[in-house]
């Protein structure tokens, strides 16, 4: 099962709803690079709202989809992550090295665009 990955302007929109085991994580990581490149995004959005859980392969592969997009020059914003992952995540001392995260899709979408205009100041 693909994750469908959607095109907002200049940004992907990723909404995550279903658990996702290892190799579905890997998939979305090939796909999202693959899209980027194809539609020139500057961003990646991706709502993690539905998972209940984020292990550490997981968190890793979250983080590798921030490294690989960010050198295909976007950006990318995890929103949604529910109280109970975060608390997870941090017991765990699992750490989402790079990883930009928003507490709604609206606040990632606002990063996003703060992100645009710090690039085109530079």
């Amino acid at each position: 099962m693909d994750i469908p990955i959607l095109r907002l302007g200049d940004t992907l929109l990723v909404t995550i709803q279903v658990d996702m085991h290892d190799r579905m994580a890997l998939q979305l990581q090939d796909d999202l690079a693959n899209r980027v490149v194809a539609t020139r995004a500057k961003g990646v959005l991706i709502d993690i709202s539905a998972l209940e859980v984020v292990d550490s392969f997981i968190g890793r592969t979250l983080g590798n989809i921030t490294a690989i997009a960010k050198v295909l020059d976007a950006d990318t914003v995890v929103v949604g992550m529910r109280p109970a992952v975060a608390i997870t995540l941090v017991e765990l001392g699992l750490q989402l090295d790079g990883v930009r995260t928003a507490l709604n899709l609206d606040r990632g979408m606002e990063m996003l665009e703060e992100a645009k205009v710090g690039r085109r100041q530079r």
